[in-house]
């Protein structure tokens, strides 16, 4: 690998400048920095695979509604991506969708796209007959949802007691501050100014994907993939950052 390209996602608190110039510190080659994705890459099909791809039930296979009002909705999400949300992707789908509208001779071998994404992704289980949210996608474009740092991995059930009951009393969410001190344990929620710093690993993880072929690290590391809010902490906001062998490599 010569080259990775860490796209912007400006509606969220991952700021790609700090996190790349992390990367340029632990990998060979050039790390650059652009846009959102969906904006210089944005084609004239994107927002009917948009509309293709959405996840229509959590317990169907089954993924999209293409009719005229959901395209629109889809095309107005491009053009202004604060609106978008309480959507989940079919992330496979949208892989595939990124992958066509990067131009051909910026998809080859050498060069990782890792786009941060401010929509939610996720993967069919054939195991379970259900989806699940995911933090990122590894492949061509790598794909790391902002959104999913924050609502994949479980938290504790406490949380989401917590936060209906205040949602069923006065209609909204309650603030981070308000749910940390009433539940106990650590987790990651929306807007977080630790997201930056824990999405590091996610990004770190697709580059490290491409460039060994490996998938994540069974041990506490920058390189796994905790199902568990507790355990995303762990890997990514305490030290050591990385195991034994993957210090070699990245510390």
């Amino acid at each position: 690998m010569t080259k990775v390209t860490l796209y912007r996602a400006p509606t969220t608190e991952a700021n790609a400048d700090d996190i790349a110039d992390w990367l340029r510190d632990r990998i060979t080659g050039e790390v650059a920095v652009s846009d959102r994705f969906l904006d210089v890459h944005r084609n004239d099909a994107l927002p009917e695979q948009f509309a293709d791809s959405r996840v229509l039930s959590p317990y169907e296979r089954e993924t999209g509604n293409t009719m005229l009002g959901i395209v629109r909705y889809e095309e107005r999400a491009l053009d202004s991506p604060e609106r978008e949300g309480g959507v989940l992707y079919d992330g496979v789908a949208v892989q595939r969708a990124l992958n066509a509208a990067i131009p051909e001779a910026e998809r080859t071998l050498d060069h990782l796209h890792v786009v941060l994404l401010d929509r939610a992704i996720g993967t069919w289980g054939d195991h379970d007959a259900r989806w699940h949210k995911r933090v990122n996608l590894l492949g061509q474009p790598a794909i790391v949802s902002v959104p999913g740092l924050y609502e994949a991995p479980a938290k504790p059930e406490q949380y989401y007691k917590e936060k209906q009951k205040t949602a069923l009393l006065s209609g909204d969410t309650p603030p981070r501050e308000v749910l940390e001190n009433e539940v106990e344990g650590e987790f990651l929620v929306e807007s977080d100014p630790r997201t930056t710093e824990a999405l590091k690993g996610y990004v770190l993880q697709a580059v490290h994907c491409w460039r060994t072929g490996e998938g994540f690290c069974d041990d506490e590391c920058r390189l796994s993939n905790p199902h568990r809010q507790p355990g995303v902490i762990e890997a990514q906001l305490r030290d050591p950052a990385f195991c034994e062998d993957h210090a070699e490599l990245y510390d």
